[in-house]
């Protein structure tokens, strides 16, 4: 029995307040391990999980009691807490009919309880939970579930706070851009004072008057000393704060994507290889929303690919001498799409189908990358054949 949530009408606006949080899911452990923790004593569980979810995965970024990273969002509890506005409670999931053929309330896990409080983004939408699970059955208390609802926002909160430096970290660096450049523009005309003072200074023969030579000798002296800040603004500005949060090069990037999707593939057979020119491996890149991108088009390809396929990834740099391009193809061995589904999924119209083994489809994947991309001004092509696979086509400017 396939089991799937009722998708709400906000479903693209609410996958676009996860995404907007740029989070990288393989990464956020230990920002949120006490949490976890916490949860599970105060309930008196052997499980605390905290997860965000997109349009295929539930990604667990931190977890008690049982090591799990992710999953498929059909095969969760948590998705139907996304339908939730408070909690959802679930004392025993072996007599609830959605969950009867999940492997979760067999052995060895035999999983009875669940309790699970949406994480909602700034704007209200659950863009994830927290829950706690066990294989006895319990009833919380209100309290116990109120403590669990502030723990919920404490996620929210140390996301928001993160975001919110790399926010004041740009400011800064853009500060300290303007300061270079501001630095760059007044050198010149300052050098220009300064050497027509240097002039009249040593040509007292010309100049006689020495108060005039007085007063261009102190103007000398105060436009040396601005050269001399401009000069140090320009070597250093004001010790450039690091951006390394904010960028990776092709070598990270590749090692990302590795540990989130290689599971996902292994679980369908499919030999998932993901390539990065290493001529290009110490250029540094923006990181703003490529996980994200190419994250989506990955689960996308493991859905449509039947089990023992094949997917490629290819990441490339193209380097000119004022911007560069990144380069991203998807490659698979898929059921491919037809030229009609082609251009509605270009044009963002485009119906959800179903996996190879059953995966439902939301059909939000691919919309929410062709929205990413319109935001950083990139561009997707889709190359395919019908029953030979689909090749995507990703190219990201950068300044």
């Amino acid at each position: 029995m396939q089991t799937t949530r009722t998708i709400l009408s906000n479903e693209m606006e609410r996958l676009s307040s996860l995404f907007k949080l740029d989070l990288d899911y393989n990464s956020l452990d230990n920002t949120f391990k006490d949490l976890s923790y916490l949860a599970a004593k105060i309930t008196g569980t052997e499980i605390s999980l905290i997860s965000f979810i997109d349009s295929y995965t539930q990604w667990i970024i931190s977890r008690f009691g049982l090591d799990i990273y992710q999953t498929p969002i059909d095969d969760t509890v948590c998705q139907f807490t996304l339908m939730e506005e408070d909690h959802l409670e679930i004392e025993d999931l072996s007599k609830d009919a959605r969950f009867i053929e999940k492997g979760f309330i067999d052995e060895p896990m035999s999983l009875k309880y669940y309790l699970g409080i949406p994480l909602k983004s700034n704007n209200g939408l659950n863009i994830g939970t927290l829950c706690v699970l066990d294989k006895k059955h319990h009833k919380l208390s209100e309290e116990k579930i109120d403590q669990l609802k502030i723990i919920a926002r404490q996620v929210i909160d140390r996301i928001n706070d993160s975001n919110s430096i790399k926010v004041l970290t740009k400011q800064l660096n853009t500060q300290n851009e303007t300061y270079k450049k501001v630095a760059h523009d007044i050198r010149g005309p300052i050098a220009g004072i300064v050497g027509l003072a240097d002039m009249i200074s040593t040509d007292k023969e010309h100049y006689q008057n020495e108060e005039l030579v007085h007063i261009v000798g102190m103007m000398g002296k105060s436009g040396q000393s601005v050269l001399d800040l401009a000069d140090e603004i320009l070597k250093n500005p004001r010790k450039t704060i690091e951006r390394t949060a904010d960028f990776f090069n092709l070598g990270i990037f590749k090692d990302k994507l590795e540990k989130l999707y290689q599971p996902q593939a292994f679980n369908k057979q499919i030999d998932l290889a993901i390539h990065a020119n290493i001529a290009f491996e110490s250029i540094s890149i923006k990181k703003d929303k490529l996980l994200q991108i190419s994250g989506n088009l990955i689960s996308n390809a493991i859905k449509f690919t039947p089990n023992g396929g094949k997917i490629k990834v290819y990441l490339d740099l193209i380097l000119d001498t004022d911007k560069k391009t990144l380069l991203i193809d998807v490659i698979d061995t898929g059921k491919g799409i037809s030229e009609q589904a082609i251009q509605e999924i270009l044009k963002g119209t485009a119906e959800s189908s179903d996996g190879t083994i059953g995966e439902k489809g939301y059909g939000f994947g691919l919309p929410c990358v062709n929205k990413l991309l319109n935001e950083l001004e990139g561009e997707m092509q889709i190359e395919s054949n019908i029953g030979e696979g689909t090749h995507f086509k990703i190219r990201i400017p950068f300044v």
